[in-house]
């Protein structure tokens, strides 16, 4: 189980300003909290807006993070695309990994979620609990001294 106590103030030592999103079944459980907390939140319509949105907000000295389900991940993967691979800006990710935690899920969003991952080559750390939270500091550390893209995938469901 994650805390949403302990993920914001993941995000908070991590130093995000803005979080770009579009709250799902569990990121939308922490909305109170985040609305508490020292970030930023800005709502998109589509997850297609969210990755130039962070973009310019990255382009203006932010440190932004976009929150979005693997649904949005695959909606979104146009401009995705552009932002972090054309542009090369190095935005952050945090990606709900819809019915993870279910593996008899027939949810197809939970098949195809590591495909789309690989097939986009992003580099990417497992949340399943708030002992991953560490490892996702280190690895967004790690994304920005190599100026690329990266993301952790939240492992969804019940589990």
């Amino acid at each position: 189980m994650i805390s949403p106590v302990n993920a914001i103030a993941t995000l908070e030592a991590m130093g995000i300003s803005h979080v770009v999103w579009i709250p799902d079944s569990l990121f939308g459980q922490w909305e109170g909290h985040l609305q508490n907390s020292s970030l930023r939140l800005i709502r998109v319509c589509r997850e297609g807006e969210a990755w130039p949105l962070a973009a310019g907000l990255w382009a203006g000295g932010a440190q932004p993070l976009v929150i979005m389900q693997t649904t949005g991940l695959f909606e979104s993967g146009d401009a995705l695309r552009n932002v972090g691979f054309d542009l090369k800006c190095p935005l952050y990710a945090w990606i709900g990994v819809r019915n993870w935690l279910n593996p008899n899920s027939p949810d197809s969003a939970r098949r195809f979620a590591v495909p789309q991952v690989d097939a986009w080559q992003l580099d990417h750390v497992w949340v399943e609990n708030d002992g991953d939270f560490g490892r996702v500091k280190e690895h967004y550390a790690d994304c920005r001294t190599a100026a690329r893209l990266g993301i952790a995938l939240i492992a969804e469901g019940a589990g």
